[in-house]
């Protein structure tokens, strides 16, 4: 089976709404390739490494969380960009995109994604008041320690966090927001969260965890978004039933 790709475009539309969040880079069809699609590789970032996957799978199509074409980046397609996107034209791959989109869907999102991974009940956002929020919160079955709750993530997540322990207290309540979203603590304490999750940590996320009595666990940049791109790929080959292959390129950070 086949779609074509204006088609497809349209589609992840309908399905990530863009159109709802104010983004750093374009979301859609960021490199036009060829018109039919039979075969879909996804992943985390477009990558080199992922290009060259995909040319070696002989895709049609690349859908990806991290794409190119950044607010504020040189504008100059040479280097790095122009090898990439050479190795797209050259052999009529395209290339999806969706950044925050893929972020804040309500179940193939990373945030749903990874709550799923975790075993935890989403409750709603920490930003009730933004219909965009790329924050979760929610709620374990099962209390549990921070340290316990850190060799949770390290087994589903197969990557080791870096826990920073605010207290000595049990978590229930957990706050979350994957990828570079550790300015969002700040959030989860003021509504006296257990703990907050995310993928990244900054050197001031330590004092705000230790002075406002949160745990924080940073899981993983790449750790914590994996999963978002994997279910959107799953979710379009039930769907349409053309040929989807998820491929992780691990990534430390």
């Amino acid at each position: 089976m086949s779609i074509s790709n204006k088609a497809l475009l349209a589609y992840l539309n309908q399905l990530l709404a863009p159109e709802k969040c104010k983004d750093y880079c374009p979301n859609g069809l960021q490199v036009e390739g060829k018109s039919e699609i039979k075969k879909l590789v996804t992943g985390v970032t477009a990558s080199y490494a992922l290009i060259e996957k995909a040319i070696e799978m002989k895709a049609d199509a690349i859908f990806v969380h991290h794409g190119y074409f950044w607010r504020g980046e040189n504008q100059q397609i040479s280097g790095m960009k122009h090898k990439r996107i050479k190795a797209l034209l050259t052999n009529d791959i395209n290339l999806f995109a969706y950044h925050l989109p893929l972020d804040i869907h309500p179940t193939l999102g990373n945030n749903a994604q990874l709550a799923m991974q975790l075993d935890i009940q989403v409750e709603g956002s920490l930003e009730p008041q933004n219909p965009a929020s790329v924050t979760m919160k929610g709620r374990l079955a099962n209390p549990m320690t921070a340290q316990e709750l850190t060799e949770l993530v390290q087994r589903r997540l197969q990557r080791q966090p870096l826990l920073i322990e605010g207290g000595d207290h049990l978590v229930e309540t957990v706050g979350w927001c994957t990828g570079g979203g550790q300015g969002f603590i700040e959030n989860a304490a003021d509504q006296e969260l257990d703990a907050f999750i995310s993928g990244e940590i900054s050197e001031q996320t330590t004092h705000v965890a230790h002075e406002m009595n949160i745990h924080y666990i940073a899981a993983g940049h790449h750790a914590t978004e994996r999963y978002g791109a994997k279910a959107v790929g799953e979710h379009l080959a039930e769907k349409f039933s053309i040929d989807v292959t998820f491929v992780d390129i691990d990534n430390p950070v």
